[in-house]
């Protein structure tokens, strides 16, 4: 069976997967739900000459920023610009048939744990892996390894990404991870001053925060970090047996933007890529005015571990109608601007 007939009859493409088109073009697969023919998934290396990562003969370009994403995409690969019915947005859309390779990071840990790990940063991931995995618990095959690693295209400077997969995994994994964080002896850290100060110089491309916000909800997060001296992040996602929704069982509709002031009841869901804080008490402060507004979401990992059960938190983003059999009510989502942004309210 073709890769694409696999993924178009069984839709095992998700969150932290990549997946590589016939044109050599390599996305990151973004969220749980998807077309019954279409890879949601954003560009996130390309073919170019000038590029520093190389594969084989092949050099390529890392491309991080959404707005750098969404303007490579409208100049060189508009094919997969589509406005999608069920999220009403203008999403990368990769068609079944044109996916080359499908990469998965439960896949190539096992493969890793195998052969070996020839370099040092494939090394760290296996020693970070293996950690977690001993210190919670969990089994192997929960665990992933993602990002450039995934696809050969690393650097030495490059980050590690791991996955956690299953809900009760991920919240095991979290509570080792405050654990390991809080312990002088472990080789894992959470962001000092000088961490923060370069994280936002590079976040503040694609999200507009002042500083000492950043600092107020970034220096709190343990999914993200430093492995010896190593940059990590850690996405939680569902497993799949936990996924309920379908494509086109819920639609969602944009009707504009705002800013509103809210107080968190539920965090549950805050480790997860996408994740979702539920929310009370809601003023807004501008823009779009609609009711009942009743969670913020994002689909983009920094905004996991954003706030907290009973914190008031400022936020900014699209407003979405999320239409079910059920009824209707309204969410804010972020991630889709560099404008968007949650932080504690003062």
């Amino acid at each position: 069976m073709t890769v694409w007939r696999w993924l178009r009859n069984t839709m095992k493409a998700r969150e932290g997967d990549l997946i590589e088109a016939v044109d050599g073009n390599i996305f990151d697969v973004k969220g749980l739900v998807h077309p019954p023919d279409r890879v949601i998934a954003f560009i996130r290396f390309t073919p170019d000459p000038t590029g520093d990562r190389i594969r084989g003969e092949t050099c390529y370009r890392k491309v991080y920023a959404l707005r750098e994403r969404y303007e490579l995409l409208r100049r060189k690969f508009p094919q997969y610009l589509v406005l999608d019915p069920v999220f009403n947005q203008l999403l990368c859309e990769v068609p079944a048939e044109m996916v080359k390779q499908h990469y998965e990071p439960s896949v190539y840990l096992r493969q890793l744990r195998r052969r070996g790990a020839p370099c040092e940063l494939e090394k760290q991931a296996l020693e970070l892996a293996q950690l977690l995995r001993t210190e919670s618990g969990i089994s192997w095959s929960a665990l992933g390894v993602s990002g450039s690693l995934l696809v050969g295209l690393h650097t030495p400077k490059s980050d590690i990404d791991l996955i956690v997969y299953g809900s009760r995994n991920c919240r095991t994994v979290y509570n080792t991870l405050i654990s390991l964080v809080r312990d002088k002896k472990s080789s894992l850290k959470s962001y000092g001053k000088r961490d923060l100060e370069k994280l936002f110089d590079f976040r503040s491309k694609d999200t507009v925060m002042r500083f000492k916000d950043f600092v107020r909800t970034e220096s709190r997060k343990v999914l993200q970090g430093k492995f010896h001296e190593t940059d990590y992040f850690i996405r939680c996602v569902k497993a799949w047996s936990e996924i309920s929704e379908t494509y086109g069982a819920v639609r969602y509709r944009s009707v504009g933007r705002a800013k509103v002031q809210a107080n968190v009841v539920d965090d549950t869901e805050m480790i997860f890529t996408p994740c979702a804080y539920q929310i009370d008490d809601v003023r807004v402060l501008q823009g779009k005015s609609a009711e009942p507004l009743r969670e913020i979401v994002s689909f983009r990992g920094r905004f996991c571990e954003q706030a907290r059960n009973g914190e008031e938190v400022i936020a900014c983003g699209m407003v979405e109608s999320v239409e079910t059999r059920g009824g209707r009510y309204f969410r804010l989502l972020l991630g889709n601007r560099p404008s968007d942004y949650m932080i504690p309210a003062q």
